[in-house]
């Protein structure tokens, strides 16, 4: 009997329609292991696993990985689910609390804070806990479930997405299906299509995880967040790694390869 392929899943609700074919058994031969998106890409990187949906800036610094073509997480014009909170007005920022569950999105804060604001802030990396966070710094950036759920009442409030908008004018990659050792596109591809049948069936998880009412969260998952990565995502990944490369956050500017349906499914 073949042992079950490890792949490493990020537990947060916006990857779930990725993941869930993956989560359920549907995508069989593999063994899910759930964490935050900072350990999926470190088990990536020490061989733990042959496969994660890791932050898209870690595809860029993890040797010999390939990227699978079409599917990930992304937004056009707001993500909701990655915020950057300040106790100041954006231009007064000194000191920045990056969360330590984030790759992606706190090479993301850099490059905006310095490239839109001008600002070159000190960073601390720091457990999600906003009071505790802002109790040490100006800002502090949040990540995935609990920034879905946060109140930011009388703080300044960036989403990422749109300032990556402002500052490019394309959207967000937050997150990529990342493989190694001749694994291809289809399986991830299959639990994306399984997710697309379960849609309900998430959203109601996604209700008993956050709290957030239908109406937000079918908001949430069909219009800020899609998951079909076109050519307009592939020229943001390739600007996210040109502009991280510019500020020393990535080896090389250049676009992991794309991993190739003909190297086989598992």
């Amino acid at each position: 009997m073949t042992p079950a392929i490890p792949v490493s899943v990020v537990d947060f609700v916006n990857a779930w329609p990725v993941t869930w074919g993956f989560l359920e058994g549907a995508v069989e031969g593999f063994l899910p292991i759930t964490d935050v998106p900072s350990a999926c890409a470190d088990r990536l990187a020490r061989g733990e696993v042959r496969a994660g949906i890791i932050p898209a800036i870690e595809a860029a610094r993890i040797p010999g990985v390939r990227v699978v073509r079409g599917v990930g997480i992304a937004a056009r014009s707001r993500v909701r689910s990655v915020l950057l909170v300040s106790r100041v007005p954006f231009g007064k920022i000194r000191r920045v609390a990056l969360d330590t569950s984030s790759r992606s999105s706190a090479a993301t804060v850099k490059v905006l804070l310095a490239d839109l604001f001008g600002l070159e802030p000190e960073y601390h990396a720091a457990v999600p806990d906003l009071p505790r966070m802002l109790a040490t710094a100006d800002a502090a950036l949040v990540i995935g479930d609990p920034a879905l759920t946060l109140d930011a009442t009388g703080l300044e409030v960036l989403d990422l997405a749109e300032g990556w908008r402002r500052l490019t004018g394309l959207p967000l990659v937050t997150a990529v299906w990342a493989v190694r050792d001749g694994l291809g596109p289809e399986p991830f591809l299959r639990s994306r299509e399984h997710g697309r049948r379960r849609a309900g069936e998430i959203l109601e998880a996604a209700r008993a995880r956050t709290g957030l009412d239908r109406k937000t969260l079918a908001e949430y998952f069909a219009v800020d967040l899609h998951h079909d990565l076109d050519a307009a995502d592939e020229r943001a990944l390739a600007e996210l790694y040109r502009r991280a490369a510019a500020h020393g956050l990535v080896p090389s500017p250049a676009l992991p390869p794309f991993a190739a349906a003909e190297e086989g499914e598992a």
